[in-house]
């Protein structure tokens, strides 16, 4: 698949396809979302909101969580704000999302199954690796937002002029419904 994607890309540049996508590094709309990695959202999330390219900067994750206060995610979302002019930031779940199934135990046995050792599995334990965050899911969608927009609001790094609200897209329709922090 890596080689078709590949030739597909020699025959975009050669053609120039890439000239409509021209756009700064900076966000027209000054505007980051965090949401997830799924699949059903690559372009209906972009498309239910409006946007083109160059608009928002899109942070994606599994489950589009802030799994550590300190870990990628918010990481992005602070270069985003700090260097690149964001003054708004969306966090977006949605539907049906394959995080919410997720359980520790289980991906750790699929690690195992692909050959990790238990022994690099203790070791990570060892050295403070909180598997049950890190590789667990949630029970319901509305209170990950939550979670996420608690940690974000009372981050002690994120500037409080930022304006941070969540979202629950229905990831059929791209229907956005207003999730309010606690």
């Amino acid at each position: 698949m890596i080689d078709d994607i590949i030739a597909y890309n020699k025959e975009f540049v050669a053609e120039k396809s890439y000239e409509k996508y021209i756009a700064t590094k900076y966000p027209q709309k000054k505007v980051a979302i965090l949401t997830c990695m799924d699949t059903r959202l690559l372009e209906l999330l972009p498309a239910a909101l409006g946007l083109k390219n160059g608009d928002a900067k899109i942070i994606k994750n599994a489950g589009g969580v802030v799994s550590h206060p300190f870990g990628s995610a918010v990481r992005s979302l602070l270069v985003a704000i700090l260097d690149l002019g964001v003054e708004e930031v969306m966090v977006i779940g949605h539907t049906d999302c394959g995080a919410q199934s997720m359980e520790a135990q289980k991906m750790i046995q699929k690690l195992k199954e692909r050959g990790v050792s238990e022994t690099d599995i203790n070791l990570l334990h060892y050295c403070g690796v909180d598997f049950d965050t890190w590789l667990g899911g949630f029970d319901c969608v509305n209170s990950s937002v939550k979670n996420t927009l608690d940690i974000l609001l009372n981050h002690p790094l994120i500037p409080k002029d930022v304006q941070i609200r969540g979202f629950i897209m229905d990831s059929v329709t791209g229907a956005l419904t207003p999730v309010e922090s606690d």
